[in-house]
C-alpha cells in the first residue's frame, strides 16, 4: 500500500515535529539512558489510514522520524 500524503509529510518533520492526527502509538516509549545529557527516547507509531509505521527519536544522531518499509 502507498503511504498517504500525511505520512509523506511526516518524514520531513524535525525532532520537534508532532505526529499527524491519524498516527497512533503502538508500543511503549523506549528510554535510553547515558551520561547526562546523552539520553534519548524512541516511540513507535502506526498510521490508521495507510498502515505506515514510524519511529520518532529524540537522538541527535538519528532521523527525527523514520518510516519503516517492508
Amino acid at each position: 500500500m502507498e503511504t498517504c500524503s500525511l505520512c509523506q509529510e511526516q518524514t520531513k518533520k524535525t525532532h520537534r515535529g508532532k505526529p499527524h492526527q491519524v498516527l497512533t502509538k503502538i508500543n511503549e516509549l523506549r528510554v535510553f539512558t547515558g551520561t547526562s545529557p546523552r539520553g534519548y527516547e524512541e516511540q513507535d507509531y502506526k498510521c490508521l489510514t495507510c498502515d505506515a509505521k514510524f519511529t520518532q527519536s529524540t537522538s541527535k544522531n538519528d532521523l527525527a522520524w523514520t518510516l519503516w518499509q517492508g
